[in-house]
């Protein structure tokens, strides 16, 4: 087998000039991935360079692979995203993902900037305050999930747990998802691609396939995420992302 010549004009692309340590030891397994990873997967999804890469670093981050997000951060930015959308992809994740895993991903990115040449911090994307987190956050929940749902999670939360709630609108809503520097649509596709990959929430992801759809991200455009996300993240996850998106836009 060899690499394919669209998998090394994609691959050269993002990684100009660069000679991979593992092609000259494991030959065989890089040629299979380049060629799933870069050539063929790549024909079966329709999403621009610059939203690819940014779902796919989401995943990586839940995936826990610091090496590799360092390798397609640098890519990233060799295809134009912006270092404010790498710190925002970075920034997400902390919800979703929790700190502890996020930390090291954060380090990894400013080294990245840094070797670049970028000067941090960069400009601040909050748009609240402690005093406007909570209405601000809990408007975009709702523009989100939707207004019925949202609600319905206040009136069914126990005493002893409303304060869970009080969280996902104030803080995960509030604190994040009403940053700048990156649309919500393409949040949604960030945070459905983070729970992917996370494994284990499977009720969240399914509350995301429809949240998506809601912002107007449609089924092909999701099943796209999942294709573009599979060579990094394996196929059990991504299936059970697939059964998400086929359950929900079933039942819709």
């Amino acid at each position: 087998m060899a690499i394919s010549e669209t998998a090394k004009r994609n691959h050269d692309e993002l990684f100009p000039d660069h000679v991979s340590a593992l092609a000259v030891t494991d030959p065989e397994l890089i040629e299979v991935f380049d060629n799933f990873a870069f050539d063929e997967v790549l024909g079966d999804a329709n999403l621009d360079v610059r939203t690819r890469l940014m779902v796919q670093l989401a995943s990586i981050i839940a995936s826990q692979a610091v090496s590799e997000f360092r390798a397609m951060l640098g890519a990233a930015l060799t295809a134009g995203v912006t270092p404010v959308e790498v710190k925002e992809i970075v920034y997400q994740a902390v919800p979703y993902v929790g700190l502890a895993k996020v930390f090291d991903f954060l380090h990894a990115t400013n080294d990245v900037l840094t070797e670049r040449g970028v000067q941090l911090p960069l400009p601040g994307q909050s748009t609240t305050t402690p005093e406007t987190r909570a209405d601000k956050g809990i408007a975009v929940q709702k523009r989100i999930v939707g207004d019925e749902l949202v609600d319905g999670m206040y009136a069914a939360a126990a005493d002893d747990e409303s304060h869970f709630q009080r969280y996902l609108s104030a803080n995960c809503f509030g604190d994040y998802l009403t940053r700048a520097g990156i649309d919500v649509k393409t949040r949604e596709l960030l945070t459905f691609s983070m729970l992917v990959a996370l494994g284990g929430a499977d009720a969240q992801v399914k509350g995301h396939v429809a949240a998506n759809l809601n912002v107007g991200n449609d089924r092909p455009t999701l099943l796209s995420v999942l294709t573009v996300v599979l060579p990094f993240i394996g196929y059990p996850r991504t299936l059970n992302g697939l059964n998400a998106v086929n359950d929900v836009t079933k039942a819709r």
